[in-house]
């Protein structure tokens, strides 16, 4: 009887490519299988993806970027069955992978062209930096949790996005060295906009994060004017807590 041959694949930026090694060490069992999975895939992330234009994502840089990333690739296997409902998901350290929706209204608000450096403050699994990938020059991405901003880097860059760099540190002090930012994308929630990032945004850049309380947040754009700040809402969200030197410390005092 003849053992079933098991096809390793990789995925670079959303194909599936002959491979050794597939990013999260997953084997389809036969390529039989193969044709099935990958057209059910592709109906799920097209069906999302017109639920996302019908909610208002209308930026065509940021669906097609949607469209792009593998966002099974950033859940665990087990809810690879849910990668593309939009809904938030569970990951490592008690973080979340955002609710496709929020993520494509993030994205949408900062108005990228493709010429951009961008900064990411909370990298977690890695997905939301993906998409930034797409539609940005290039991107910094800061994760406080040492395990997952390497699973993240590791994943990215064996998903073919070079544009990205992980760090490991405290997300609300932002990336000097790479300042100044013509976006700053923030994924966890803070008591107020940290001054830190503010400073890093270069004139006339985007700035979006969750502010308010630990149970519920406002998602705010800034855009950084001569006169001053620009402040727009963008409506009501809950994220988890942004921690830091400058956002919630651990007991959220």
């Amino acid at each position: 009887m003849k053992t079933a041959r098991k096809l390793r694949l990789r995925l670079h930026k959303g194909r599936w490519l002959p491979g050794k090694n597939c990013p999260m060490d997953h084997a389809i069992d036969g390529q039989a299988h193969l044709p099935n999975r990958l057209a059910r895939l592709a109906a799920q992330r097209e069906a999302l993806i017109e639920t996302l234009r019908q909610a208002g994502v209308h930026d065509a840089r940021v669906l097609q970027a949607m469209r792009t990333a593998p966002r099974e690739q950033f859940v665990a296997p087990e809810l690879w069955a849910q990668a593309y409902e939009n809904i938030a998901l569970p990951i490592e350290q008690g973080q979340t992978i955002s609710q496709p929706l929020m993520v494509g209204m993030m994205t949408q608000a900062l108005g990228l062209t493709g010429g951009e450096q961008a900064l990411e403050i909370g990298t977690g699994s890695g997905y939301q930096a993906a998409i930034l990938a797409e539609c940005a020059h290039s991107v910094v991405s800061i994760e406080r949790w040492p395990r997952l901003a390497e699973r993240a880097s590791r994943l990215l860059g064996m998903l073919g996005y070079t544009n990205v760099e992980v760090h490991a540190g405290d997300g609300t002090l932002g990336w000097p060295p790479g300042a100044p930012y013509d976006a700053i994308l923030v994924t966890a929630a803070a008591p107020a906009v940290p001054e830190p990032l503010l400073d890093q945004l270069s004139p006339g850049g985007r700035l979006v994060v969750p502010v308010g309380s630990v149970e519920q947040q406002e998602l705010l754009r800034v855009v950084k004017r001569a006169g001053g700040l620009e402040q727009q809402s963008l409506g009501a969200c809950v994220f988890v807590p942004l921690i830091g030197a400058v956002a919630w410390r651990e007991q959220y005092d």
